[in-house]
C-alpha cells in the first residue's frame, strides 16, 4: 500500500502490526533519513539497543540473504518488536523480500527498507511495496511549500505571513537541511513565540537559490563588499562559479525587460508586474533601486561583460572563480556610476 504523510504520522503514533515492511525511497535524502528514523523509533525507541535494532547494507544481502532472514526472524531478549533497517535497498532484493515475508508469517518484527537513489515509481521493489497488503511504500521527494508549512505548524510558534513566505523561499528541497535550519531558528527564539520576516532573514541560511540572489542584488546594487562575501561563501560550499554568470545574465534580462516597459511609458510597478515569475516581496525595493541605477545602455554593456566572462571561463587558463570575482567587482562599480 501507499503511505503518504498522514499515514506515516498515524503509524508513528500507533504502529500497525499488519505492516511488516516499509520501503522509504525518493530523491529527498534528508526526508528519507528522517522518515526511516521516525518509523523505526515508533517501534523501537532506542535504536542503539542491539537486541531490538539492526542495520544492514543492501549491497551485502544479494550475496547472503540469509543474514536478513536471521535478523528478521530473531527475537529480542528484552521483549518488544525488533526493527531491521536495510540501507540502499535495490530491485535485486524484490523477490527475496517477498519470499522472506511469505515464509516468516509469525514474526512481529518490522523491516524498513531505505531505498537506493535509483528507485522510482516504476521500480519492481516500489511496485511490490505498493501492491502488498503487509508492506507500505513512502515516497520522499523535494519539500514543497505546503510541506514546509506543515513542519512550521508542529513547532509551537506563530509565523507572520511574510515570515512564512520568506522561509519557503530560503529553505531548500531537502528535509534534513530544512530541519537543521528550523532548529537553529527555534534556538534563537528561545521562549519567544512570534516569528517575523526580519528574524527569518537574520537567522535562516540561504539554502536555496536565494544564495545566488544575494550575490546578484549586492553586485547590481553597488555593494562590492557584500557581493564578494556572498560569492565566496557560495563557491566555498562547492558550487560552480559559472552558475553565477548564467544567473546574472537572467537577472539582467529581467531588468532590461522592465527598463523597456518604463521607456514605453509604464510605471515601475506596472513594468515589474509583467515579470514571470514575479519578484518576491522582500526583493522589490532592491529591484526598483537597481532599475534606477541601470539604464538600457548600461544593461547592454553589462551583458557584454557577462558574455566575455563566460567565454574566459571556458576558453582561457584563468581560474573561473577569479574571473567571476573580478566580474562582480566591475558590476558593483558600474552600478552607481553615472551614464
Amino acid at each position: 500500500m501507499i503511505f503518504k504523510s498522514v499515514q506515516v504520522d498515524g503509524f508513528v503514533k500507533k504502529p500497525d502490526e499488519k505492516i511488516r515492511a516499509v520501503l522509504v525511497y525518493g530523491s529527498n535524502d534528508g526526508l528519507r533519513r528522517d522518515t526511516v528514523k521516525r518509523l523505526a523509533a515508533a517501534v523501537c525507541p532506542d535504536l542503539n539497543d542491539p537486541f531490538r535494532a539492526a542495520e544492514l547494507a543492501g549491497g551485502d544481502l544479494a550475496a547472503d540473504i540469509g543474514v536478513l532472514y536471521g535478523e528478521f526472524n530473531g527475537q529480542s531478549l528484552t521483549g518488544g518488536r525488533r526493527v531491521i533497517i536495510v540501507n540502499d535497498a535495490g530491485n535485486d532484493l524484490t523477490k527475496a523480500i517477498r519470499k522472506m515475508l511469505d515464509e516468516s508469517p509469525n514474526t512481529g518484527n518490522l523491516l524498513i527498507l531505505s531505498g537506493a537513489g535509483s528507485l522510482n515509481k516504476k521500480s519492481s521493489l516500489v511496485k511490490l511495496a505498493e501492491d502488498s497488503e503487509d508492506m507500505a511504500a513512502v515516497a520522499c521527494y523535494e519539500d514543497k511549500n505546503e510541506d514546509i508549512c506543515s513542519v512550521l505548524k508542529s513547532m509551537g510558534m506563530t509565523f507572520e505571513p511574510a515570515a512564512v513566505q520568506l522561509l519557503c523561499s530560503r529553505l531548500s528541497g531537502d528535509r534534513m537541511v530544512n530541519l537543521n535550519e528550523l532548529e537553529k531558528l527555534a534556538t534563537y527564539m528561545g521562549t519567544a513565540k512570534n516569528v517575523t520576516a526580519e528574524i527569518v532573514g537574520k537567522i535562516i541560511s540561504d539554502a536555496s537559490d536565494a544564495a545566488l540572489d544575494d550575490i546578484y542584488y549586492a553586485a547590481l546594487g553597488g555593494d562590492k563588499v557584500k557581493a564578494l562575501s556572498f560569492y565566496t561563501r557560495y563557491v566555498n560550499e562547492g558550487n560552480e562559479p559559472a552558475a553565477v554568470v548564467r544567473g546574472l545574465t537572467y537577472h539582467l534580462m529581467k531588468l532590461l525587460v522592465c527598463r523597456a516597459g518604463i521607456e514605453n511609458g509604464e510605471s515601475v510597478d506596472r513594468a515589474m508586474q509583467r515579470l514571470m515569475p514575479r519578484i518576491i516581496f522582500y526583493r522589490t525595493d532592491a529591484f526598483k533601486q537597481q532599475l534606477s541605477y541601470w539604464s538600457r545602455d548600461k544593461l547592454l554593456r553589462a551583458l557584454e561583460m557577462l558574455y566575455a566572462a563566460e567565454k574566459d571561463c571556458k576558453t582561457t587558463n584563468m581560474p573561473a572563480a577569479e574571473v567571476v570575482s573580478m566580474l562582480l567587482l566591475r558590476l558593483a562599480a558600474a552600478a552607481k556610476r553615472q551614464g
